[in-house]
């Protein structure tokens, strides 16, 4: 018997480009209101009355970073309902907040973050959700679970913002011998944050010029086999003022608020991730009792776009419906 599709594609590094195409991943773009102001999101077909699943992604893309993923589950036959892709304020096609704090920095917090969240799920008649976050969305998901337990009845994250990260947003560098990795592209974030909204268009340039290859390379087991598309999408796609405003949140993020989550927790991280490291396994563990820990042996620090097969296997049925899986 011929190998089906999904067989021949799961072996394969990176197999799907980033889409930017909501139809193609059978979601529908919509703009709605929260407390921090609009916020565009990508919603899939509402099927029943249960919980959204609700995809948040991380301070290096957009909403985008989760189309390989939707894309391995139609290769699998997967019928994906109640789907919710936000783009985070400040990223992709949602604003940052257009009134700072006194103090001048922005009005972006955990809690900001995480209302947001909840303002749009709810603004399509969701009331519960599986959260899954990747790197700082994964931050936030654990936050939001953290604020309504009641209402969260699953959460994964993938390399989520760690202890580890944490302490090198906020001593960068006592943290460089550590995590070069988050350090360098901090200083970068930061430096190109200055130059306000035209930073992007300035970092589209670079990209033209295929110089900022080796800045998104540690974010990948295997850069050189990274689709082409993938580090022009993030390079299009990343925002430095958004990236160093994250960067604060989880500097002055305290994780040992984590203690309220009831919904059980399941941690995926890839073996050669750069920023979420090894030794913050056990202390996810402490701080999250009665989570789970999965490594990807194939994927870096976006297992969501280098091994989407194997996060779609630990997502399961909260994706994939009426499919058996």
């Amino acid at each position: 018997m011929a190998p089906s599709r999904s067989s021949s594609l799961r072996e394969v590094y990176a197999p799907f480009e980033l889409v930017h195409d909501p139809a193609r991943v059978g979601l529908r773009r919509r703009e709605v209101r929260t407390r921090v102001g609009p916020v565009v999101l990508h919603a899939g077909e509402r099927r029943d009355d249960g919980p959204a699943t609700v995809l948040l992604h991380g301070a290096a893309g957009s909403w985008t970073t989760w189309t390989p993923l939707l894309l391995a589950a139609a290769a699998e036959g997967c019928r994906p309902a109640n789907l919710v892709v936000i783009d985070l304020p400040g990223w992709g096609g949602s604003p940052l907040p257009d009134r700072p704090l006194s103090n001048g920095r922005s009005a972006l917090t955990a809690d900001a973050y995480a209302g947001a969240v909840r303002d749009a799920v709810e603004a399509l008649g969701y009331r519960s959700w599986n959260l899954v976050g990747h790197s700082m969305g994964g931050l936030i998901a654990l936050h939001l679970a953290t604020r309504d337990p009641a209402r969260t009845e699953s959460v994964v994250v993938v390399s989520p913002t760690g202890p580890s990260v944490m302490e090198a947003a906020r001593h960068p560098l006592r943290s460089f011998g550590r995590e070069p990795a988050f350090v360098g592209l901090l200083g970068v974030m930061t430096a190109f944050s200055r130059a306000g909204s035209t930073a992007s268009l300035l970092l589209r340039g670079l990209d033209r010029m295929h110089v900022l290859r080796p800045v998104v390379a540690p974010l990948f087991a295997r850069p050189a086999e990274i689709p082409p598309g993938v580090a022009s999408a993030l390079a299009r796609e990343v925002r430095p003022e958004a990236f160093a405003i994250a960067a604060r949140v989880a500097a002055g993020y305290d994780p040992a608020r984590w203690a309220g989550i009831t919904a059980p927790v399941r941690v995926l991280r890839g073996s050669r991730d750069a920023f979420s490291a090894e030794a913050d396994d056990s202390r996810l563990t402490r701080l999250l009792p009665g989570s789970s820990v999965t490594v990807v042996g194939t994927a870096g620090h976006f297992a969501n776009v280098e091994a989407p097969f194997a996060v779609l296997d630990q997502l399961g049925s909260s994706v994939c419906a009426g499919t058996g899986r």
